[in-house]
């Protein structure tokens, strides 16, 4: 497994997979490792010639806000991690690397962005959109690997690729949960024992929700006033937003008659998880 800090050389090597003809699967992280991302590299590992693995904790997804010191950070434990997991590079950078001075440049997202999370959290996705043309262009993959935990960036990333033509298939894949139900996510260590055992009600919440419009429900302010019902029934976290639009686009509707996402966030005292279900108008769940 080779490990790259450089730009100029993360580049210069996938020029030359490319060359020689190898297909490469891109896994873009912030580090952390866990069970979703093993799910995106095993993906990754069984489509593509070659996996690149990125770790890079990228400051112009935190708003003024949030902490960026606070995000769990353990290198060598992701290091040891992605070699276990057949790896082939791990593209390393440091911000003075991606950012050597001031862009000069922005991208902006104008659509899919002011919904859900994007809404409490203004400029998040823009720094999502730079950081992955940035990596795009550096490590030039076949193929990128996304979960559905983050389903919202998985549109916005649907649209990056539709509307600047980059060469990329975008891979979505089912979230990984513990056994009780509770999306895996690198914030759940700053969970209490008390909200740990609580977490797991979001995703039972969103079930009921989508159960609801299986059953024949079409209102969709009943389907998530419910939700938001069994999320304050059994949690003590505060809700940040429940929302029902259609999906990929991140629309409003006015009923279920086409594939639609129930999404929640949920703050709690050290942590703020987000989870969702994608399904259809029979509340058939979306496989992607």
């Amino acid at each position: 497994m080779e490990v790259i800090k450089e730009t100029a050389e993360m580049q210069a090597l996938a020029a030359e997979l490319i060359k020689e003809g190898k297909s490469i699967g891109f896994v873009p992280t912030m580090g952390y490792l866990h069970e979703g991302h093993l799910s995106l590299l095993q993906q990754a590992r069984q489509q593509n010639d070659k996996v690149i693995l990125s770790i890079f904790v990228n400051p112009l997804q935190f708003g003024p806000d949030e902490d960026l010191d606070a995000y769990p950070r353990d290198e060598q434990r992701d290091l040891t991690i992605a070699e276990e997991n057949g790896v082939d590079i791990v593209f390393l950078p440091v911000e003075e690397t991606m950012y050597p001075h001031p862009l000069s440049l922005k991208l902006s997202v104008v659509n899919r962005a002011d919904v859900l999370c994007g809404r409490s959290r203004p400029g998040h996705f823009d720094g999502v959109v730079t950081i992955l043309a940035k990596l795009f262009n550096l490590c030039r993959p076949d193929r990128v690997y996304f979960g559905m935990k983050d389903a919202q960036q998985v549109a916005v990333v649907d649209a990056l690729i539709e509307d600047f033509n980059f060469p990329v298939e975008l891979k979505s894949v089912s979230t990984v949960r513990e056994k009780d139900g509770l999306a895996k996510s690198s914030r759940n260590v700053n969970l209490s024992a008390l909200e740990r055992e609580e977490a797991p009600f979001i995703q039972q919440a969103l079930q009921k929700g989508r159960m609801l419009a299986e059953e024949g429900e079409n209102d969709i302010d009943v389907i998530v006033k419910e939700t938001m019902k069994f999320i304050e029934s059994k949690t003590h976290g505060k809700i940040d937003y429940v929302e029902l639009l259609s999906y990929p686009e991140l629309e409003p509707v006015d009923k279920i008659d086409r594939q639609v996402i129930l999404a929640a966030a949920v703050q709690f005292q050290h942590a703020r998880l987000i989870d969702n279900v994608v399904f259809d108008e029979t509340g058939a769940i979306s496989k992607g």
